[in-house]
């Protein structure tokens, strides 16, 4: 029994697998536009279109993976034949997908963006499956599946911000989260003051970006190390704010702040970016690292990923 329990397969076979973290939130098909060139309202110019697996909650997930460990995804996926093909793409990838909430009644959630030479121009989020499906896709913290409230999960969660203001309200003050070690990020800026009943979770870690660091104090920083310590005097615990290819700040309460600036690279791509940067961090973070070596291995594995390069 000890020996099916520890069994993990990489290809969906997921008997008796034990996840290493859960990854709560959007998963979802990502169709990007790209160009290389600079664009602007009205622009209509030739690109690449693609569709790949995403969402904030499984691009974590995917960068986890990839770093060995085995995340088990909750979310909403509909039984369409788009959900079907999302859940086998998760399976090939080793994520543990036993826990999704599937529903006949709701459509596989999709993300739409535009980017161009000079950034992101514009995206649309559909997650209305996600919002739909509510408290659902935390069933298996409940009823035993993965924990309950008498035995709650104490490991790793990653929380992404496009869950409900009022599900992430009551992931705040609930039981079944009394013991997880959270890790938390807004899925946009448009999203980020959804995480306000987190601010000062005494086991969340913040995972935002400058302008993000900016609504949730309500006011605006210059730099990341400015946004950090404004989080912490909101009564955050443990704040990590990046500022694109400037200095990025990890705060933690009662330690102060630290910075580290990003490596130098060619920009090809944004989406995903900061989702590869907060997994990263917390691989190096599980593996013992110090805050500075954890911070230095997070802006590198996204400076990888924004440059195009293949992650190693």
């Amino acid at each position: 029994m000890q020996l099916q329990l520890a069994l993990t397969c990489r290809f969906g076979d997921e008997i008796g697998m034990t996840p290493d973290i859960l990854c709560i939130g959007s998963i979802l098909w990502d169709i990007i536009g790209r160009s290389s060139i600079a664009m602007r309202l009205g622009s209509d110019v030739p690109g690449r279109i693609t569709r790949l697996p995403g969402g904030v909650a499984m691009n974590i997930a995917m960068t986890l993976s990839r770093f060995g460990m085995t995340p088990a995804l909750l979310s909403a996926v509909g039984q369409d034949a788009e959900g079907h093909e999302l859940v086998a793409a998760c399976q090939r990838m080793g994520m543990i997908t036993d826990h999704l909430y599937r529903s006949e009644d709701l459509p596989t959630d999709r993300y739409m963006a535009v980017e161009g030479a000079n950034g992101l121009i514009a995206a649309i989020a559909d997650a209305y499956s996600l919002e739909a499906a509510g408290d659902k896709i935390l069933r298996p913290l409940a009823d035993g599946r993965l924990a309950s409230a008498a035995q709650p999960w104490a490991g790793l969660v990653a929380l992404d911000g496009n869950l409900t203001v009022a599900l992430l309200s009551d992931i705040a003050t609930s039981p079944l989260f009394a013991a997880a070690d959270l890790r938390v990020a807004p899925a946009s800026p448009g999203k980020a003051e959804r995480l306000l009943p987190l601010l000062a979770h005494p086991r969340a870690t913040l995972y935002v970006n400058l302008e993000e660091a900016g609504l949730l104090c309500k006011t605006r920083f210059d730099t990341a190390a400015e946004g950090a310590e404004g989080l912490l005097a909101r009564g955050a615990a443990r704040v990590l704010v990046t500022d694109g290819g400037r200095p990025c700040a990890e705060g933690r309460s009662g330690a102060g702040v630290i910075t580290d600036t990003p490596p130098a690279v060619m920009v090809t791509r944004i989406t995903g970016a900061g989702d590869t940067f907060m997994a990263a961090h917390i691989v190096a973070d599980r593996s013992g690292a110090s805050r500075a070596e954890s911070l230095a291995a997070a802006l590198h594995a996204a400076a990888i990923y924004v440059s195009g390069e293949p992650a190693s």
